[in-house]
């Protein structure tokens, strides 16, 4: 069959979100034939180039989100009139909380951009601007939008006009995503807009993948010095966005139960909704995960990107608490990634909580905190930050699917988290979990594994057990796979007046059929 594969910021650039799971799909399904459309978010994103694709990708078409996309068209009197009605449905379903008026405003613009070409000046023009401002001031508006002024609502529309960029792509078309016999959504928010818009005008079946939920991604992405008016106009867009794609969607895949829980808040009905986890490759952890006794019993191990979410400061209290009942225990902090204004804090309370410490007067004093780099001498891979003790932690108060804590796993460590995002859907009883923002808490966990050497061990072994069976890259593409083919299944390929079931789905795979001799259908060529 034939899959469109949409992404935003990520495959089949080398630099990005999802570009792993996306080339691991892709290359784990050679029978199918794959057609990317990618949006990119900078200009270094382009810059940095793409991964190289397999031979049965037929076809890459991209656009940039972040680059002004005026192609100089300009509109006639009666279009713009047909573009200030369409838009001003859009803003009163999203000043107004109307998810009717909302989808009737973002198809109606879809359908004028597909009939008259783009619409960048019109959705910066004063038309735009005017409209926005009529539906602040409209009854039902909510409260926090009806106190914008003519700077919030020229910000709104400059982030509403990149929003909605993909409106005005050439990519809907019999040639494009309308001869996909599925288009699956690598996320939700803008990269699924293209889906709804193949979805509407040819009926393509529709799958939306979140492994991080886009509407909290925008919550938790949102700039301090946001203007109030701003920041809810902003929110409300997204929130009618992502109610439509939950609507319009044939199947949801998120990649966990809490991103779950939030598509359900949204909208999404449950019978549509189908959890698919990440997958990874098993292989990279299996030195370490097959050796249980590799690695330091005094040592307890924080691997990921260095940032506030992560808390490493209440780390690096519950440790101290640690050191005070265990002298000889160690912490190795394993770097994938740093802010650096918040490492440097890391750095300078570990300095203040842990002294160089020496065993005589002759010796070079050394902390039992160290700051390391995954890809340095000391740790060439993540397999290898995870095996330098027997203890993984984990101390975030944000967290949609760890990443992190699945390799820690798959590498048959036992692990210590903190009860945030799909931690304890992961861990499944096969590690200890404490509340967030609880350093006394962490600190008595590690201590009862660190007592306890023999049940560590065994929950390390029941981790990685749990990891091979959820968790790797095969029970992915299978799911996926399978999903495909339900939607294909379930789409109808034949016209009016048509014998149902005379053309089955599977003739829709590409491959030699040929002519049924006693009658009507098609069965697959058999060659010697």
């Amino acid at each position: 069959m034939r899959i469109g594969l949409v992404t935003e910021g990520g495959y089949p650039y080398a630099a990005g979100e999802a570009r792993l799971w996306c080339d691991r799909l892709v290359r784990g399904l050679p029978r199918h034939e794959f057609e990317l459309y990618a949006l990119s978010r900078s200009a270094g994103q382009e810059e940095s180039g793409r991964v190289t694709l397999p031979r049965h990708v037929t076809r890459v078409r991209t656009a940039p989100l972040w680059a002004p996309a005026d192609d100089g068209r300009t509109h006639s009197r009666r279009e713009r009139r047909r573009f200030a009605a369409c838009f001003a449905e859009l803003v009163r379903g999203i000043c107004a909380g109307e998810p009717d008026a909302f989808a009737a405003g973002l198809y109606g613009l879809a359908e004028l951009a597909r009939d008259q070409g783009g619409m960048y000046a019109a959705l910066r023009s004063e038309t735009a601007v005017r409209a926005v401002e009529s539906g602040c001031r409209a009854p039902g508006a909510g409260r926090a939008v009806q106190d914008a002024r003519v700077p919030d609502l020229l910000e709104f529309v400059d982030e509403l006009e990149r929003a909605l960029r993909p409106l005005s792509l050439d990519w809907y078309e019999d040639e494009g995503l309308g001869r996909a016999d599925v288009c699956h959504a690598a996320a939700g928010g803008v990269a699924a807009v293209p889906g709804l818009l193949a979805k509407r005008f040819f009926g393509v079946p529709l799958l939306v993948t979140e492994y991080g939920v886009q509407l909290r991604a925008h919550y938790l992405e949102q700039r301090e010095d946001t203007r109030p008016a701003v920041r809810a106009l902003l929110a409300a867009f997204h929130v009618r966005l992502a109610g439509e794609i939950y609507a319009r969607a044939d199947l949801l895949t998120p990649g966990n139960a809490h991103a779950r829980r939030w598509q359900e808040r949204c909208g999404a009905p449950r019978e549509r909704l189908r959890t698919v986890y990440p997958g990874m490759e098993a292989d990279r952890f299996a030195v370490v995960g097959e050796d249980p006794d590799r690695g330091d019993p005094d040592t307890l191990v924080w691997a990921g990107r260095i940032e506030p979410s992560k808390d490493l400061i209440g780390l690096l209290h519950a440790f101290a608490e640690v050191r005070r009942a265990a002298p000889h225990t160690r912490l190795r902090i394993f770097a994938s990634a740093a802010a650096p204004g918040y490492l440097a804090d890391c750095r300078s309370l570990a300095a203040q909580l842990f002294p160089d410490e020496a065993a005589d007067a002759r010796t070079v004093g050394e902390s039992p905190v160290t700051f390391e780099e995954i890809g340095g001498p000391e740790a060439a891979s993540p397999a290898e930050a995870y095996g330098a003790g027997r203890i993984v932690l984990l101390s975030s108060v944000v967290e949609g699917f760890p990443i992190t804590l699945a390799e820690a796993m798959f590498c048959g460590r036992a692990t210590v988290s903190t009860d945030v995002g799909a931690v304890r859907e992961v861990i499944g009883g096969t590690g200890l979990v404490v509340p967030p923002r609880n350093p006394r808490a962490l600190a008595e966990s590690c201590l009862a594994l660190l007592a306890d050497p023999e049940r560590a061990q065994r929950l390390g072994a029941a981790a990685r057990a749990r990891a091979l069976e959820l968790f790797t890259v095969e029970q992915n593409v299978a799911a996926f796979e399978e999903s495909y083919l339900r939607l294909l299944a379930a789409s109808s390929s034949r016209g009016a007046g048509d014998v149902p079931f005379e053309r089955p789905a599977e003739a829709m795979v590409p491959g030699p059929w040929v002519a049924h001799a006693a009658g009507p259908g098609l069965i697959p060529e058999v060659r010697a």
